[in-house]
């Protein structure tokens, strides 16, 4: 009769023991996961970053080359001094709200600077120079390295999200609060081509 309850409790504590490693390890492995999504996100930021360090020299450049449309130079100033006074900070990924504003703001300023760009051709003094080809290529890089690591953050995000959500890691980051985070999305429209108008 003792040893069947000592084999009970034996039972229990291994039990017990092997529910607590299975937890540890899924605590862990969100902690990864969620560090990771962090990780994606300083990056993203600092790609945007690098987008507006360069655009003062872009404005002063053209400026300086070419009689240029206030309005345009405006917009873009103005486009950017929005974007970089909205900050989200690794706690803010699941607001949707604020993401949304984050993003909005971040399009704006791409708008803008792709208006900047398109009106900088009509004046060939300015496309001409030196400064304004290099401080062109560099945006264009920029908006490249911007895309490919909202491709990062995104999967990041898919990964984190998709552990958060399964059984049974939903139990654990549902007592230990990894919410889901919010991912970039395309802007409403944009699955449209833009239509091309060629002046004759």
């Amino acid at each position: 009769m003792r040893s069947k309850g000592f084999l009970g409790i034996l039972v229990v504590i291994l039990l017990v023991g092997f529910v607590g490693c299975a937890g540890c390890g899924t605590y862990n492995g969100l902690v990864a996961q969620d560090e990771r999504v962090e990780k994606s996100w300083a990056d993203v930021e600092a790609q945007y970053q690098r987008r507006a360090d360069l655009i003062p020299n872009l404005v002063t450049t053209v400026r300086a080359t070419a009689n240029f449309e206030q309005e345009t130079l405006e917009s873009v100033t103005n486009a950017r001094t929005r974007a970089t006074s909205i900050n989200i900070s690794a706690d803010d990924l699941g607001d949707v709200e604020k993401m949304t504003e984050f993003m909005a703001a971040q399009e704006q300023l791409s708008q803008s600077l792709g208006r900047l760009i398109a009106v900088a051709e009509a004046y060939p003094q300015l496309t001409a120079t030196e400064a304004f080809r290099d401080l062109q290529a560099q945006l264009e890089g920029t908006e490249n390295r911007i895309a490919t690591a909202r491709r990062d953050y995104n999967n990041a995000v898919r990964s984190y999200n998709t552990v958060t959500r399964s059984f049974p890691s939903n139990i654990i980051a549902g007592i230990f609060n990894f919410d889901r985070r919010q991912p970039f999305e395309a802007d409403a429209g944009s699955e449209k081509a833009p239509a091309v108008e060629l002046d004759a």
